[in-house]
């Protein structure tokens, strides 16, 4: 029997990642099938701490935060496995990173992520964005749980 995709609320988000204010960067996670997929959106309103910084005079969301509304929706399609909630994540490699538009105040972007492999405590696959139908942004990941990636490495090496 397949089960129903899954759906995060802030709450359910902040239970499986450890991403927390103000570097939280997804506000809804849907149409999750746990290590295969997972979609979110992500509401920029003026009241962001960084638009007026990034900039006064012509606001918009820093490559560095659409980088990471990425990467947040696309650990949700793994971190949703019951046995892999709360884990820590970090980072190994970030590629292909591609900026097609200007995200600015009142912009939902959407995201679509993809889970390509899990072995070993290390994470591939890609992300894209969205507002409306344009493309946004898109990026490849490689992304490690260390609690699983340390079972693996070799003991007492230098």
């Amino acid at each position: 029997m397949m089960s129903l995709p899954l759906e995060f609320d802030i709450n359910g988000i902040k239970a499986c990642q450890r991403n927390r204010h103000p570097l939280l960067f997804v506000d809804r996670v849907f149409d999750v099938i746990p290590g295969e997929r997972a979609s979110g959106l992500k509401c920029f309103s003026y009241n962001e701490w960084f638009f007026p910084a990034h900039f006064d005079d012509e606001p918009n969301v820093p490559g560095f935060i659409q980088v990471e509304s990425l990467v947040q929706t696309f650990i949700m399609s793994f971190l949703s496995k019951e046995e892999l909630r709360g884990k820590k994540t970090n980072f190994l490699s970030i590629d292909n990173v591609k900026f097609k538009r200007k995200i600015v105040p009142g912009d939902t972007l959407t995201i679509h992520a993809t889970l390509k492999s899990l072995r070993r405590g290390i994470a591939t696959g890609s992300a894209a964005s969205f507002v409306g139908d344009a493309p946004a942004c898109s990026a490849d990941f490689v992304v490690a749980i260390p609690d699983i990636l340390d079972q693996f490495k070799p003991k007492g090496a230098a």
